[in-house]
C-alpha cells in the first residue's frame, strides 16, 4: 500500500516515533449514542457523566498541529464542550453516518484557519464523503452561503498530515475493510470486529491503544468487551481505552470487572502520550 507498503512501527522507521502528544476523546459512543432515544435502561438514565457518550471522535495535538479522527453528528457540540478551537486535517476510518455527518461544521475552522482542510480517507470512504457532501469538496464561488473548503486526499500507505507521520491501520468492520491509524506510539481503531494479522505488527510498541469495545454480546461487526480485551492483550499497548460503547456497559461497574492497564473511554477523556 503506497511508497514502500505498510512498514512495522518500533524500531527504526521514522514514522513510529514522535514527540509527545496529547489525544482529546471527543465522543465514545456507538452510533445510537447514549442515552440512547426513547430508553430507560440504568445506563441510559444514569446520573454518571461518564456514561453520556455523543457519537465515537478523537482529536490528535501533536506537533503543533491538530488531527481529527472522523467528523460524527455531535461534533459542534463535541469541540464546544472540548474547547477545540483548531483542526488542520482529518483522519477518516470509514462512511457510515456516525462517523462523518458531522463534516460540515468544519467550514467555521476554515473560516478560524482561512485555509483549506484535508480530509485523508480510503478511495471507497471518499467516495461517500463526495456523495453527501458534494458542495464541500469543490469550488464555488456563487455559493449562497458559507460552505467547508475540503481537499480530498486518498490514503494508499503512510502519509504526511499537515507534517505529521501517519500509518493507517487496516481493520475489518465485519465485511468492510476500514482504518484505524497509528500516530506515534498511540493508536486508534474504532470500530472493527477483526484485525488483520499483519495489522497486528502495525500495533507493536503502543503506549496509548483507543480500540472499539460494544458490549458484552457478540455483534456481527464489532469487537465485544472480551473479544476487545483478548485483542488488547495480544497488541499490548502499555494503556488501553474501548470505545464506541453502548449503553449496555456502565462505565464504573465495567471498569471495575476490567484487568490492569484497560478502561472504558468516556467523552471528554485527556490523555497525554
Amino acid at each position: 500500500m503506497g511508497e514502500g507498503g505498510l512498514t512495522a512501527p518500533g524500531k527504526t522507521d521514522k514514522l513510529a516515533r514522535m514527540p509527545s502528544m496529547r489525544v482529546i476523546l471527543l465522543g465514545t459512543g456507538t452510533s445510537h449514542g447514549v442515552p440512547m432515544i426513547a430508553c430507560d435502561c440504568p445506563v441510559c438514565t444514569s446520573a454518571d457523566p461518564r456514561d453520556r457518550r455523543n457519537r465515537t471522535c478523537a482529536l490528535v495535538e501533536a506537533a503543533g498541529r491538530c488531527l481529527l479522527i472522523d467528523t460524527p453528528p455531535e461534533l459542534r457540540v463535541q469541540c464546544l464542550a472540548c474547547g477545540v478551537g483548531r483542526v488542520d486535517a482529518v483522519l477518516y476510518t470509514h462512511a457510515h453516518t456516525d462517523h462523518v455527518a458531522g463534516l460540515d461544521d468544519l467550514r467555521r475552522f476554515n473560516a478560524l484557519q482561512r485555509a483549506p482542510i484535508d480530509c485523508h480517507g480510503d478511495r471507497a470512504t471518499l467516495e461517500v464523503l463526495r456523495q453527501m457532501f458534494p458542495y464541500a469538496f469543490v469550488d464555488l464561488p456563487d455559493y449562497p452561503s458559507a460552505k467547508p473548503d475540503l481537499r480530498a486526499v486518498e490514503v494508499n500507505g503512510p502519509f504526511s498530515a499537515c507534517g505529521v507521520p501517519v500509518v493507517p491501520i487496516p481493520l475489518m468492520h465485519g465485511p468492510l475493510p476500514i482504518l484505524g491509524y497509528r500516530i506515534g506510539d498511540f493508536a486508534y481503531c474504532t470500530d472493527c470486529s477483526a484485525v488483520p494479522e499483519a495489522s497486528f505488527e502495525l500495533l507493536r510498541g503502543l503506549d496509548l491503544l483507543v480500540l472499539d469495545g460494544l458490549r458484552h454480546r457478540p455483534h456481527p461487526t464489532h469487537f465485544n468487551l472480551a473479544q476487545a480485551i483478548e485483542a488488547a492483550r495480544r497488541i499490548g499497548a502499555r494503556r488501553t481505552r474501548f470505545t464506541h460503547i453502548a449503553h449496555e456497559l456502565p462505565h464504573a461497574a465495567t471498569n471495575a470487572s476490567l484487568p490492569d492497564g484497560m478502561a472504558l473511554a468516556f467523552d471528554g477523556e485527556v490523555l497525554e502520550i
